[in-house]
């Protein structure tokens, strides 16, 4: 699975930017982040962000192992530029051109076959999810978790479970307040 994070108009010529991104993108993961706080060039804060967002997005919304991810690419794209002028003699000007980049970091998940039969039993569990409706017109949700450990319970799974209890909360409170 690829993973990606973007930084856009990043106020840095992509020729100085795609320097500092050619010695890192060979190289793995913790390693490449090493390097990176090593080198002393201002495109590597903004390298370094957009990796550690990649990586971020990978752990957190993935849920893969940083042991896991591999650099697949760096592209450092031309972005707009603003054109300014700078005052010179006789009336004239000089023009000034500040150029910005886009920041791409693309990573790479190597696919496990634990990781697999995890997916397949996460979604048999929403597969089992059931909508039944009650005289009072609230639906809701009952799902069956006991065939699946809590921990590699799909997400969509639990935010849902926890909806219903708090909207069934709240219904009983009323319903005991009158």
């Amino acid at each position: 699975m690829i993973i990606k994070a973007t930084q856009k108009n990043t106020r840095q010529t992509a020729r100085k930017v795609r320097l500092v991104a050619n010695q890192v993108k060979k190289l793995p993961l913790m390693d490449a982040v090493n390097q990176l706080a090593v080198i002393e060039k201002k495109s590597t804060i903004v390298l370094l962000k957009v990796v550690r967002q990649a990586i971020a997005n990978a752990i957190h919304n993935h849920g893969f192992a940083l042991e896991d991810l591999t650099i697949k690419a760096i592209t450092i794209a031309p972005a707009p530029q603003l054109k300014r002028f700078r005052a010179v003699s006789r009336g004239r000007a000089h023009t000034i051109v500040k150029r910005t980049c886009h920041v791409t970091v693309e990573l790479e998940a190597a696919e496990l076959k634990g990781s697999a039969a995890v997916a397949k039993k996460a979604d048999s569990v929403e597969k089992s999810v059931e909508k039944t409706k009650k005289s009072d017109d609230m639906t809701k949700v009952v799902a069956s978790t006991n065939k699946v450990p809590k921990e590699k319970v799909n997400r969509k799974v639990i935010a849902t479970q926890k909806t219903v209890t708090k909207v069934s909360n709240t219904k009983q409170k009323k319903g005991q307040a009158k």
